[in-house]
């Protein structure tokens, strides 16, 4: 997957299959996703890449992304059923516990989601830090905070709550709330929201 991504940014770029650049933007920019949150600027901070290159990248970015938010519509989470139902099929029957993160808009329609942890869920293994690059670099508004129990049991654990509480409070220094942390199980799902576990 990295070369093919690889020879299409040196296409994109006009230069050899073995590029330079095209194998330090994807350094800094591993996947597809992060290369289509990258700002002008920050793709002039990358050797070889000078204003002219910076801003032929931009412009095929800004198109991939027309191109592919008409494609269908966005996604809205308006409530921790929503939440749920979009998380649902992604970890309902895991075996494993994953931990995802959504990002948001200022209208609650979903940017971006990606799993940022497997394995026991606990605050040593999701760190804020983690989380919060993630919905810098692009640019969101808010996040909610997903994961599953393979048990069934959906009730949340200590390891859970202290999890939570730790993105809330950065999620308030940083300036992008963590609007619901919602815990799926088999058929049914714990939203810290309506438990009144989290307050924006």
């Amino acid at each position: 997957m990295s070369e093919h991504l690889e020879a299409i940014l040196a296409d994109c770029l006009r230069e050899h299959a073995d590029s330079y650049t095209a194998k330090a933007i994807l350094k800094e920019f591993p996947t597809v996703r992060d290369i289509l949150n990258a700002s002008e600027d920050e793709l002039r901070l990358i050797k070889g890449i000078g204003p002219i290159k910076a801003k032929q990248l931009s412009a095929i970015v800004k198109f991939a992304k027309c191109a592919y938010g008409s494609a269908g519509d966005k996604v809205t989470i308006k409530s921790p059923e929503d939440a749920y139902n979009f998380m649902r099929s992604k970890l309902e029957q895991l075996e494993i516990e994953q931990f995802h993160v959504i990002g948001l808009n200022t209208k609650n329609s979903v940017v971006f989601e990606e799993m940022v942890s497997q394995g026991s869920i606990n605050a040593s293994i999701v760190t804020p830090r983690e989380n919060f690059n993630l919905l810098i670099r692009r640019h969101c508004a808010g996040a909610i905070v997903a994961h599953n129990h393979p048990s069934g049991d959906c009730t949340p654990s200590k390891e859970d709550i202290d999890l939570t509480d730790a993105l809330v409070n950065s999620g308030k220094i940083i300036g992008i709330p963590i609007l619901d942390h919602v815990i799926v199980g088999q058929g049914k799902y714990y939203s810290f929201k309506e438990h009144g576990l989290i307050c924006i």
